[in-house]
């Protein structure tokens, strides 16, 4: 156990209430973002591996954590003073809620479900699967901003 995180307060919220940092490691889902509050004002933030979770500095005292990729990394912030605030890890997994996942043998497809299912592009689906979600992302997008006058 952490000695110093109990009397730090550190805390993270989340859609069901809060919860200790002082859990085994803090929960971010994949294209999601966290608050998380902390005691004492930040000077230096630095997460481990970006490609996982990032974390931005709303102000001094509130960091917002994303997840960006599946996996386990760290976060440490560090006080003014030079004092270790937080050192903790970061756990990125899927959400399940509002998905549909359609398995051939080895080979996966998500649709996200709110409430017609639609094609969803998910890290671990198949190449074909993804790509294609991710084509038909791409052109509405292109289409959403000619229409806007965006585009070039």
């Amino acid at each position: 156990m952490r000695a110093a995180l109990p009397i730090l307060a550190v805390l993270l919220a989340l859609p069901m209430g809060v919860a200790q940092a002082d859990e085994p490691d803090l929960r971010v889902a994949i294209d999601q973002a966290r608050i998380l509050k902390i005691a004492r004002p930040a000077e230096t933030v630095v997460i481990g591996n970006p490609a996982i979770a990032d974390v931005a500095v709303h102000d001094a005292q509130t960091l917002v954590l994303t997840g960006r990729s599946y996996g386990t990394t760290n976060v440490v912030v560090l006080g003014t003073d030079g004092a270790v605030i937080l050192d903790d890890q970061v756990t990125v997994g899927s959400t399940e809620a509002g998905t549909l996942r359609i398995y051939r043998q080895a080979a996966r497809t998500t649709y996200a479900c709110a409430p017609q299912c639609e094609p969803r592009a998910t890290i671990g689906d198949t190449q074909t699967s993804l790509t294609s979600a991710i084509g038909q992302f791409t052109a509405r997008e292109g289409m959403v901003g000619a229409s806007a006058g965006t585009t070039p």
